[in-house]
């Protein structure tokens, strides 16, 4: 197959998702960055990204977080339909809160205090209501939980909490949707965390239920982890659902996808699609971005991620995947490891600008963006008002 017919098959099959979160003003544990565009309100966000998805055509659903999205609960499906065909985009995954409120100091599906652990429960049951009344499939679970201090925490007890929780909250999925367990090994507990790593969070999946799978974010991993050694073992175990992308260059940075080892994510994007190529279908995971852009503009980053994302994904498209198990067999490492090398290192820019012309997008969607006007409109009537609402600190 030529290569022009292999990025365009590649693409025509990749979807990734945007935060509505990343429209936002956020920061770091210092002080929040402001920026007159930043998006303020769920409509905004969802204009905001209408425009990355009218751009790049390949970003239709925006993951929703129940605290600072749907303050109403279910609600809010009403208004979240009517911003959907509005803008274009629809409701992606829902993101529980369950890190944010003074009574998760302590933790919260994991916190001593049975008050606490029932209330934890109760939001995800809201945020499982929230998802079916907007049709969206994912509930995504992030717990910051765990101790910072030796002997503080029965690390055993609470993983029984998680087990018992996690079930409960099993059982309220309706038929298709899915729970998505997340693990991050420090930050912000630095002694331990709760869920720590992809094989707790894939114990802990499998006691939830037959609709819990695993979710990977880049960033939440030691540095030198192999995280495609990971992706791989998951896909094995069919216990991979979705991605968080982003870089880092230290911790949980929250970079720019890409921006630091692009290789990495091509890495993964080749262990994905060689699964896909051994057993001829394509395995069920939702792609994401969830970074922080600090101190590039929202939207302008936003589109760049997209198009890294897009053309990773392409070069690992590229991939010889018969010759590679043929040089795999032989052990002929230097072969085997070349036809990544030359995936990785050929330019598949002009046969992208080529599937957009083709669908009819801008060739360059950040060019397009930046002569649309939308950023200087946005600018005038977003920068007159007040701070805003920030996502996170």
């Amino acid at each position: 197959m030529a290569l022009n017919d292999r990025v365009f098959k590649a693409l025509d099959g990749f979807r990734i998702e945007l935060p509505s979160w990343g429209f936002a003003n956020t920061g770091t544990r210092f002080g929040k960055f402001l920026q007159p565009a930043a998006a303020s309100t769920i409509e905004e966000k969802f204009s905001d990204a209408g425009q990355v998805h009218a751009l790049t055509g390949v970003c239709p659903t925006l993951a929703l977080h129940v605290l600072w999205d749907l303050p109403d609960g279910p609600a809010s499906a009403a208004d979240i339909a009517r911003l959907s065909s509005r803008s274009g985009v629809r409701a992606g995954s829902i993101n529980p809160n369950l890190f944010q409120d003074q009574q998760y100091k302590h933790g919260s599906y994991g916190n001593p205090d049975p008050a606490v652990r029932a209330a934890a429960h109760a939001h995800v049951a809201d945020s499982i209501a929230i998802a079916r009344a907007v049709s969206s499939r994912d509930i995504s679970l992030w717990f910051a939980d765990g101790s910072n201090y030796p002997g503080t925490a029965n690390i055993r007890q609470r993983r029984q909490w998680f087990a018992e929780g996690l079930r409960a909250a099993h059982a309220d999925l309706t038929s298709g949707q899915r729970l998505l367990v997340e693990y991050k090994p420090f930050e912000p507990a630095f002694y331990h965390t709760d869920i720590a790593d992809w094989g707790m969070a894939l114990l802990l999946a499998r006691e939830a239920g037959p609709q819990a799978r695993v979710l990977v974010d880049t960033g939440h991993h030691y540095l030198s982890q192999n995280i495609e050694q990971i992706v791989a073992w998951l896909l094995a175990e069919d216990m991979l659902g979705g991605f968080h992308f982003n870089d880092r260059r230290y911790a949980d940075d929250d970079l720019t996808l890409g921006s630091i080892d692009p290789y990495q994510v091509f890495r993964i994007f080749h262990e994905i699609r060689a699964f896909a190529f051994d057993n001829g279908a394509e395995p069920d995971i939702a792609y994401m971005v969830d970074q922080s852009h600090n101190l590039k503009g929202k939207i302008e980053a936003m589109i760049q991620t997209v198009c890294v994302a897009q053309e990773l994904y392409a070069k690992a498209s590229l991939v010889d995947h018969a010759t590679l198990a043929t040089a795999q067999r032989r052990t002929d490492l230097v072969r085997a490891e070349s036809i990544l090398q030359d995936a990785f290192a050929t330019d598949v820019r002009p046969a992208i600008r080529e599937w957009r012309v083709a669908h009819k997008l801008p060739a360059d969607p950040q060019q397009a963006f930046r002569d649309s006007g939308y950023l200087e409109r946005i600018t005038a009537e977003r920068g007159s008002r007040s701070a805003g609402v920030s996502s996170y600190a």
